[in-house]
């Protein structure tokens, strides 16, 4: 039975009037916990950018509303993340200079071109689009974006102030420059964050480890100026919900930033709903692909207006709305709510916090993006997937991360097409009989090696067990045609056995039935 309509423009309808007291009392605690994980990492991902750090918070408010009212899963949160952080300013840095307005202002336009790629998408339903960006393209991107972000903030943490750099080589080989200008106080108080975000979050892993270890570096810092009292600080601002922000609308800008604007709003699609499709194996709800990159591209293009740069699926805050407890999307709204709370009132704390130390919350925030276990799974599984995953690991830190992405999904289009161009065909004789069974699509990209396979038989009758065969293609047609008639020539035959109905319309198609010189048994 189809939904009713004003459930498909206003989807949050299905759900939003049978929530109870007890559930809704439920989800605000849920978001408090999953807000005070989102700060620290809103923060550190706006820096990544290159942005204001209060720039991190506005894409943690309304863009997460949006994604939770119009998407789909029941626990998947949004938000800024680093991999999509260090694209938008790997695209962007070359325009402007990073924290400037024209900077600011070419990031939300960015933003904004993406959301409408993601919303056409959805709603032209190519949502099973996103599975030609690979599990083992997403894993390398991601491996190869942490080693990327991971060196770029190492200059934060020794107190260095550098140029930013666009690929992880350039950035090594700036560090190794200016080895010898290590700022020594910076460096003490940024690795006593790292361990101490390390051990907690080893021993108390529940817990907002980032928060705490920034608390505590902050209060460091502030009780002992002495020997801190010369390390940056993060840039204050003026508490305030997200303005609205006009975009500039140049025709030449928006044509330049077109193409960075799909990788990364592919990239976050890709991100979203693998995130959302392994919470809900573990909830079991069923979802609704289309609808939740629709949900993606309408908080984008929405958030761009107003201050909140690109968001996609957060697996740790989604990760913790599922084992909190969450009774609905109810708790994702929250988390925005009570993160535009500490945006009105919270900027002076964030003010104090010190440089150093947030590096270090993005280097632990790094160490967390990389999958071990998946990494380890895959090189056993399939080795032409690692293949994939290494190549776009080796882009992405050799090339732009845009660049890295479309390297990625053309090397995983590359083995597909190479597995899907050499069907299984398993061949045995009987008297003379040449017996084929094909397994597999016959298509323009496996043709040839079918037509190679059946030349090379010398049976009086040629037999095709068809039975596997779901789909022909005009190229398949046309050969397999090409075949029966050089086989008449020489007095033989070619027979498909047990072929589909669709398959043998196909094939008379081309002919009329009439005359079709191919047989067909059952």
């Amino acid at each position: 039975m189809p939904r009713p309509t004003r459930y498909t423009l206003f989807p949050f309808l299905a759900w939003l009037p049978h929530q109870t007291r007890a559930s809704v009392g439920r989800d605000a605690l849920v978001g408090l916990s999953g807000a005070v994980l989102a700060l620290p990492q809103s923060i550190a991902y706006a820096l990544i950018a290159g942005l204001p750090p209060e720039y991190g918070l506005y894409a943690a408010i309304l863009p997460v509303l949006i994604a939770c009212l119009w998407g789909s899963s029941w626990h998947l949160i949004c938000g800024p993340t680093a991999a999509i952080s260090i694209v938008l300013y790997a695209s962007v840095s070359p325009l402007a200079v990073p924290g400037s307005r024209d900077y600011i202002s070419l990031i939300l336009l960015l933003t904004c071109l993406a959301g409408v790629f993601q919303w056409l998408l959805g709603l032209l339903r190519f949502g099973a689009l996103v599975n030609f960006v690979s599990h083992s393209v997403v894993l390398g991107f991601t491996l190869g974006a942490a080693v990327v972000i991971a060196l770029g903030q190492l200059p934060n943490l020794l107190g260095l102030e550098l140029p930013s750099q666009t690929t992880a080589l350039n950035s090594l080989l700036a560090l190794i420059e200016h080895r010898g200008e290590w700022d020594h106080a910076s460096l003490i108080l940024g690795l006593s964050t790292l361990l101490l975000g390390a051990l907690l979050k080893y021993r108390v892993p529940r817990w907002p480890t980032l928060l705490i270890a920034l608390t505590l570096s902050s209060l460091a810092a502030w009780l002992w100026p002495a020997m801190f009292g010369q390390v940056a600080r993060v840039s204050g601002f003026i508490g305030k919900l997200p303005p609205f922000s006009p975009l500039p609308l140049d025709l030449d800008v928006i044509l330049r930033l077109l193409p960075s604007a799909v990788a990364v709003g592919m990239l976050g699609l890709v991100t979203s709903l693998s995130i959302a499709r392994a919470l809900s194996a573990r909830s079991q709800q069923l979802l609704d692909a289309n609808q939740d990159v629709r949900a993606q591209g309408l908080s984008n293009m929405v958030g761009g207006f107003f201050s909140g740069y690109l968001s996609a699926g957060s697996f740790t805050r989604s990760g913790l709305n599922l084992e909190a407890g969450a009774c609905s999307p109810l708790a994702g709204m929250f988390s925005a709510l009570w993160v535009a709370l500490f945006a009105l009132f919270g900027a002076a704390l964030i003010a104090r916090i010190p440089i150093p130390s947030m590096a270090a919350s993005i280097l632990l925030i790094c160490w967390g993006l990389v999958d071990r276990r998946a990494i380890g799974a895959l090189f056993r599984v399939s080795r032409a997937e690692f293949v994939v995953m290494s190549l776009t690991l080796l882009a992405t830190l050799l090339l732009e991360l845009q660049t890295a992405i479309y390297a990625g999904v053309l090397a995983s289009l590359f083995f597909y097409l190479k597995r899907t161009s050499q069907p299984s065909v398993q061949h045995w004789r009987d008297g003379e009989e040449d017996v084929l069974r094909v397994g597999g699509s016959i298509f323009f990209g496996a043709s040839h090696y079918l037509q190679v396979r059946l030349q090379r038989l010398a049976g009086k009758r040629v037999v095709i067990e068809a039975q596997q065969i779901n789909f022909i293609d005009y190229s398949g047609v046309e050969m397999l045609h090409q075949e029966a008639r050089r086989l008449q020539g020489l007095g033989r035959s070619l027979t498909l056995r047990q072929a589909r109905p669709q398959v043998v319309e196909e094939l008379k198609k081309l002919e009329g039935a009439d005359r079709c010189p191919i047989h067909f048994e059952g």
